[in-house]
């Protein structure tokens, strides 16, 4: 049996600012360990081709299918390469619509392939603790869906939540798993109890597995103006190395709404003939870290139950997340808070206002910031930068290259860049010059003039680059020639 594992890897994740932001979303940080949310997605497959299902058919899990923002392709690509793996494709959506049309694009990439595997529908920014029960149930899964069932994991609840979706469990099916009864959408405290006590609701987790032919099947009778956006979007789309760029036009003709929405809960109600619903449980820790206070639940405590990280102190406090990245975070006297420091931003609340953080990052928002777009320090294909001090005038960055890398044969029409070479060596294109700048040299670009800058090396090229000139902002890029194909800034 082919397993096609699907990862989503859409989301913005803003009730985890200012960790987490649009440029730089929750999936791309470890939050939890020391891989990112998205490289544990992957590597929790790990060993899943060793195990066998009931009925003795042999697994094998192809490369994964990512389906992300354009604006994360690089740093996604990068992420899978550093912990040795490799994908399939990378479907790059111009704009999010919401996990059916990204399972669409999915499933209509598996069925260009030739092949008809089972889909396995993983978001990309959640914790599974347990490695084992996960493996288990997906076997089960797998079993399900090979028989054209569109298979979903129920969580098994661990306390009356509110901010998770329900299911009810229907007839009992094989492999432990059942039909579904019905969806419910987050219920109140008084109802969620309700349903703990009866045993007969499990989270909704939005884990899927189905057949691609069975998917798009669904897709088509159900929400058919998905379907031919979707499919127009492919068909019109075209590659990109090692990304698959849908037509933009189409996609964004495309409505925006949930797997479940979309299908599920339609096949539930209509009892469609020879397509059924089915649910397996999933007893695996698991958590959608869809806030602080969920991050803290799942964190490693010490024996105040603190969950700590960075370069922080404390006294007196208890309970509490405390998250230093840059500065010495000293707390006295607290309990229940949360407080998370960045390079540009500090937030305090306390773990009774975990989801309210969303609305902070929408007043930064309206007031014309950014802090809620990028980290100080920001991520390209060819390394990364990061802003030191900024003035009238002026602006010094610190700007690490990977080896082998090179950024765009470019120019500026409004800035002077001068740049001093702190470690490894600089391969600098000066107009119709090149030369080789060691550390502890420097060089200087002027205004107008084209130029490029390589690490020919085998180690990371930091340099200190000062910026002056009437405009220093991004946009006032003219690219001429670039290797990872980014039109002009």
């Amino acid at each position: 049996m082919d397993i096609q594992p699907v990862i989503l890897s859409g989301g913005s994740g803003t009730r985890l600012w200012p960790l987490s932001r649009e440029h730089y979303p929750k999936q791309l940080i470890p939050l939890y360990g020391e891989n990112s949310l998205l490289q544990d997605t992957i590597l929790r497959l790990d060993g899943l081709e060793t195990k066998t299902a009931e009925n003795g058919a042999s697994i094998s899990v192809k490369q994964s299918l990512i389906v992300a923002n354009e604006e994360h392709r690089f740093l996604i690509a990068e992420q899978v390469r550093q912990i040795g793996k490799q994908f399939d494709k990378i479907i790059l959506e111009p704009i999010g619509r919401n996990t059916a049309p990204a399972l669409t694009l999915a499933a209509l990439a598996a069925e260009r392939s030739g092949d008809d595997p089972i889909l396995l529908v993983m978001p990309a920014d959640h914790v599974i603790q347990n490695i084992d029960a996960f493996q288990r149930a997906l076997i089960a899964g797998t079993q399900l869906a090979e028989d054209s069932s569109l298979v979903t994991f129920g969580i098994v609840p661990q306390a009356a939540e509110t901010g998770y979706g329900y299911i009810m469990k229907g007839a009992p099916l094989d492999y432990g798993a059942c039909l579904i009864e019905r969806f419910v959408e987050k219920p109140n405290k008084e109802t969620a109890e309700e349903y703990m006590q009866s045993g007969q609701y499990l989270w909704n987790s939005g884990i899927f597995m189905m057949r691609a032919s069975v998917w798009l099947q669904a897709i088509n009778t159900h929400h058919p103006v998905i379907a031919e956006a979707c499919k127009a979007a492919v068909e019109e789309g075209s590659d990109d190395v090692d990304f698959y760029r849908v037509d933009k036009q189409h996609f964004s003709d495309c409505p925006s709404d949930s797997i479940d929405y979309a299908v599920m809960e339609k096949i539930v109600s209509t009892n469609e003939q020879g397509v059924r619903g089915a649910m397996v449980p999933l007893d695996a820790a698991w958590s959608d870290v869809g806030s602080w206070s969920s991050l803290w639940e799942v964190s490693p405590h010490d024996n105040a139950g603190n969950v700590i990280k960075g370069d922080v102190f404390t006294h007196d406090t208890k309970s509490s997340l405390l998250i230093s990245e840059y500065r010495v975070l000293a707390t006295a006297g607290l309990e229940d808070m949360i407080v998370v420091e960045t390079a540009d931003a500090v937030m305090v609340a306390h773990k009774d206002q975990a989801q309210e953080v969303k609305k902070l990052v929408e007043l930064i928002r309206v007031n014309g910031r950014t802090e809620h777009q990028s980290h100080r320090k920001v991520y390209r294909p060819w390394g990364c930068y990061e802003s030191i001090d900024a003035g009238e005038r002026f602006q010094v960055k610190k700007i690490m290259v990977n080896p082998g890398a090179s950024l765009s044969l470019q120019m500026h029409h409004h800035r002077a860049e001068h740049w001093v070479v702190v470690k490894g060596t600089a391969k600098v294109t000066c107009g119709e010059k090149q030369l080789l700048v060691a550390e502890n040299q420097s060089t200087y670009i002027s205004i107008g003039e084209k130029h490029r800058l390589e690490n020919p090396g085998s180690i990371p090229l930091e340099l200190i680059e000062v910026q002056s000139g009437s405009y220093l902002a991004e946009d006032d890029i003219v690219r001429f020639d670039d290797a990872y194909g980014r039109e002009n800034a």
